[in-house]
């Protein structure tokens, strides 16, 4: 018996071997194109973080912490942070409650498969030809929506107001990822037993008390995801402000600095001002908020929890 027992737990371990030789293989080319196009830049990065590089002679000299010292003191980037914190908040909590309630109509009206189509177009429509296209609707001179509007006498400053124009850009990439968004917790209604939902309806539950009872707490890891992944793109705004703003001949970030995101201060450093190290020195801080948020978000939501294996 026991050489039985030995020659099965060999056959094991040779078998779980094998696996992860066949496993290794498959996740070579992505390994490789991490390390090459993520990992190096990333640590490249943090060195040009601590040098004054000089971005046309591709050089640069050690200056230790000076670029984080003077970020800690420079308005412009924690004014940038401001208006960085407003879009993501803004644009976080309208997409979060239209792809909720576009994916609980999904499954509960109607399970298409065009509708689900036609839900996720907008999403595969590049930012820069969506920034356009809103420019063309919402240009104060040349805008199609403006002059319907000044048919009526009224008037509307969407992109060209400092209190408007992040809710307005906001509103724009809401419109673009609440599809692919809704279509992620469609997904994930799908894990749901649908005796739940036949009992609470017994019970006289009414679809917005199914909705907070039984649909939003099952949910949680599928949403914790949702919110991760919308949170970090939501950051990463920069196309839709640079074409958006940037209108017809305007200048990107504007008006008055009133849209200038943190992705866009980082492009200004950089590529205007040449400031290579100062605009390494904000995105590692940026990298480190975005993980900071990261931790914080799985934490709080129990991402790792599921309320269905209870």
């Amino acid at each position: 018996m026991s050489d039985t027992a030995g020659a099965i737990q060999s056959r094991r371990s040779l078998n779980q071997y094998g696996g992860w030789k066949v496993a290794f293989w498959f996740l070579l080319p992505s390994a490789i194109g991490f390390v090459v196009f993520y990992l190096f830049p990333m640590f490249r990065g943090i060195w040009i973080s601590f040098t004054d590089w000089n971005l046309l002679a591709n050089e640069g000299e050690y200056i230790g912490a000076e670029n984080y010292r003077t970020l800690i003191s420079d308005d412009q980037f924690w004014d940038s942070m401001r208006i960085t914190g407003w879009y993501v908040f803004l644009n976080i909590v309208s997409q979060t409650i239209l792809a909720i309630l576009i994916a609980v109509m999904m499954d509960r009206v109607t399970k298409s498969a065009f509708i689900r189509g036609v839900v996720l177009l907008p999403w595969l429509i590049p930012n820069v030809v969506v920034a356009l296209v809103f420019v063309w609707l919402l240009d104060p001179n040349l805008g199609v929506l403006n002059t319907f509007l000044g048919w009526f006498g009224l008037e509307s400053d969407f992109l060209v107001g400092t209190g408007s124009v992040i809710p307005t850009i906001a509103g724009i990439n809401t419109w673009r990822h609440m599809g692919y968004t809704a279509l992620l917790i469609f997904a994930g209604l799908q894990t749901i037993p649908k005796t739940l939902y036949e009992a609470a309806a017994l019970d006289g539950a009414t679809e917005m008390q199914m909705l907070r009872k039984i649909t939003i707490p099952l949910m949680r890891p599928v949403l914790a995801l949702v919110l991760v992944v919308t949170v970090i793109g939501s950051f990463q705004v920069f196309d839709t402000v640079q074409v958006a703003t940037g209108g017809f001949g305007g200048q990107p970030g504007g008006p008055v600095n009133s849209s200038r995101v943190i992705y866009l201060y980082i492009y200004e450093n950089m590529f205007r001002f040449n400031d290579t190290g100062y605009a390494a020195a904000i995105a590692v801080v940026l990298f480190v908020i975005l993980m900071l948020t990261t931790a914080v978000q799985l934490r709080l939501l129990r991402a790792g929890e599921s309320d269905l294996a209870s």
